[in-house]
């Protein structure tokens, strides 16, 4: 809400354009461009910031790079430039198209792609608005279409490539580099030990699996470039060759007049190397180009399909004002059977969730599971399974996976479920197997894979189906992943459960939204631990219960409340609606930006801020005790992003409300804390 409302209010001023002449193609909105040289030949000169002047590239590359049928094939690009480390203007005049290069045919302004479709639950949303540009190749019985993309008010260019088949025969595309960009590095060092040096850009990709943060997705890759022979590195190892492209294949049999599209991509131009800002940039990202991550619904966990136990956790839940049910794992559900008994019984149970305003949803568990030898992935080294990323795993495209997608599919439909927490996802495994009948063989199993649960995302996503999905699926329709947490963590002491809490959703928080990530609350026994890990009994345990509520609700996330129910007592539910009402009276700034103040040790006070300056509540502060003694501490709140520079409505959760003077955009809080406690500051 917070990013679209900002997007909203730079769009006005940033406008995307295309601007076409006989030499060059240029694409900017005001806080960015992208110079495309088209005189003679085809290569991208200029990534740039406008306000700041960053220039991010060092040299030209061509636009796609392609093999197929075994030969390499260019889309632009040029015979190799005097220096790798800069660029002169003057240089491109000497020039020449490369020989492997296929001819520049003509170019067209479009509008946008199509975008997965998206009515946002609160009616709040700014659409994707913007402007593109398609290079159009031809040769060597292909047609390419180069698509470049603009957006108003955001510093992100985006590039996606069609090949149409046009020489009459069946052709295998082999590999495809969809973007591929000499950038300039981001440290200069003599001697580099490894290749994670963070860029001055970030490069998102729909194709992103395996649990790899947003900037290290599937198809980003981060490369040596040994002809680049003035670079400080001896051995020439600085990572700075941008190469997007699947990581095996696609392989793809391309037929004789169809058309075959590459993943889409997205570059996010920084205007700091500051990590908190970087950070938040590509938060803002987020919430634009994957507007359904937003949804942040209070979500029950229920461990039975026990009619009678599923309808009273609803109701609870309606009660206390919680928006969705999920039959958990360990519930005994299986979306899988289709059979008529099965779909009518969850239909008539989410037909009584509907009455009572909760979304009702499951669990399905895919990969990390084995099959049989028939179905699962095969090892390319051992011509058997096992070996896979979660040792065994079916093939998506085995009988077995293709089978259990038409399933899903009708078990959605059928019985109209909500939700669905897509457990063991796809995690990214090729499959060497030459007899499924969904892939020829190892080299485009990886890329049918990964269209088989994109597009079953995508169709979820048309029904508004909201996704729990443990990996970065967002830009192909997920909603929501896990903050990062390891499970044994809640099978430890209860008073340890919250410190490892609020340490997971500091470093989550860097690189998602709040509404990103989801948390875990062990209602009952999970991982181990018995008694001592878990809140059941609930009312003997009110306290541990909602400071649990305290933490991922302060820091704008929801938990998996996994149990049969939400109160236990008169005190219990009335602890439950009040830190329910709590949450979402503040949902606006909670669910806003986090500004990382101090990650919690278990040994002194530790806080968040969260910011929107588009709001009434400009900012609110978080901050707890996680000691057994009463803690005070004097800190000092940075507010310029949230927007105040001299003065501040200030109270301390519901009191007296106070206009401070602020020093440089800070604002001096003194914290009075008592043992294992909280409390919140909101400013205004």
């Amino acid at each position: 809400m917070f990013s679209a409302c900002l997007v909203a209010l730079a769009s006005s001023v940033y406008k995307a354009e295309v601007r076409i002449s006989s030499s060059e193609l240029v694409l900017a909105n005001g806080l960015i461009e992208r110079r495309v040289h088209l005189k003679d030949f085809v290569t991208t000169t200029s990534l740039r910031r406008l306000d700041t002047g960053q220039e991010f590239l060092r040299s030209i590359e061509p636009e796609a790079v392609l093999v197929v049928d075994g030969k390499e094939v260019w889309v632009g690009g040029t015979t190799p430039p005097p220096n790798r480390a800069f660029l002169d203007a003057s240089w491109l005049a000497n020039l020449k198209p490369d020989p492997k290069s296929l001819k520049f045919v003509n170019i067209e302004q479009a509008g946008i792609s199509q975008r997965i479709p998206y009515e946002p639950r609160n009616g709040k949303l700014s659409p994707l608005q913007g402007r593109a540009a398609i290079l159009r190749f031809e040769g060597s019985g292909l047609k390419v279409g180069v698509r470049l993309e603009i957006y108003d008010g955001l510093p992100i260019v985006s590039k996606q490539v069609e090949i149409e088949n046009l020489s009459g025969k069946s052709v295998r595309l082999d590999h495809i580099s969809s973007e591929r960009l000499s950038v300039v590095e981001s440290h200069s060092n003599v001697e580099i030990r490894n290749n994670s040096q963070r860029q001055h850009l970030t490069a998102l990709t729909n194709m992103s699996f395996g649990g790899s943060p947003m900037e290290e997705g599937s198809a980003v890759h981060w490369k040596t470039d040994t002809r680049y022979g003035t670079q400080v590195s001896y051995n020439l190892l600085t990572p700075c060759l941008l190469d997007i492209h699947p990581p095996v294949g696609p392989g793809a049999e391309i037929a004789a007049g169809k058309s075959f599209s590459s993943i889409q991509s997205y570059l996010v131009l920084h205007s700091t190397d500051t990590w908190e800002l970087r950070s938040m940039e590509l938060r803002k990202a987020m919430r634009v180009l994957a507007p359904w991550v937003t949804d942040n619904p209070l979500m029950l966990h229920i461990v039975s399909i026990n009619d009678s136990v599923v309808k009273a956790a609803i109701d609870q839940a309606a009660e206390c004002g919680f928006e969705m049910a999920i039959l958990s794992f360990g519930s005994g559900l299986n979306m899988e059977d289709t059979s008529p008994k099965n779909i009518a019984k969850f239909k008539a149970l989410r037909e009584y969730a509907d009455s009572k305003g909760i979304r009702l949803g499951g669990y399905s568990l895919l990969a990390s599971r084995r099959i049989d030898d028939e179905n699962d992935v095969i090892n390319k080294a051992t011509g058997k399974p096992g070996g896979a990323i979660f040792g065994n795993s079916p093939c998506l495209c085995s009988t077995w996976g293709q089978n259990y997608f038409k399933n899903l599919r009708k078990f959605i439909e059928e019985t109209g479920f909500r939700m669905l927490e897509h457990d063991g996802n796809y995690p990214g495994d090729p499959c060497a197997s030459t007899t499924h009948p969904g892939h020829r063989n190892y080299e485009d199993s990886q890329w049918n894979q990964w269209k088989v649960i994109s597009d079953f995302y995508a169709w979820c996503r048309s029904r508004d189906v909201f996704l729990n999905v443990p990996d970065m699926y967002f830009l192909a329709g997920s909603n929501k992943t896990g903050m990062g947490y390891r499970e044994t963590n809640w099978s430890l002491p209860r008073e340890q459960q919250h410190v490892h809490s609020r340490q997971n959703m500091f470093d989550g928080t860097y690189d998602k939204t709040p509404t990103m990530g989801w948390m875990f609350v062990p209602l009952v026994e999970y991982q181990g631990g018995g008694a001592a890990a878990t809140i059941e009994p609930l009312k003997d345990h009110l306290l541990d219960y909602e400071l649990h509520f305290a933490n991922t609700l302060g820091f704008g996330a929801q938990a998996c409340w996994r149990g049969m129910r939400l109160y236990d007592s008169p005190e219990t539910k009335a602890m439950v609606v009040r830190m329910v009402d709590w949450f979402k009276k503040y949902r606006e700034i909670l669910e806003s930006d986090i500004i990382h103040l101090r990650r919690a040790d278990g040994r002194r006070l530790d806080f968040i801020l969260h910011v929107n300056p588009t709001g009434k509540t400009k900012a609110m502060l978080l901050a707890y005790n996680p000691t057994s003694t009463a803690l005070t501490e004097s800190i000092v709140v940075p507010l310029d992003q949230a927007g105040l520079s001299e003065t501040a409505k200030v109270r301390e959760k519901e009191g007296k409300r106070s206009t401070v003077a602020l020093k440089g955009s800070n604002l001096s809080v003194k914290l009075n804390i008592p043992a294992k406690g909280w409390t919140y500051y909101v400013i205004e």
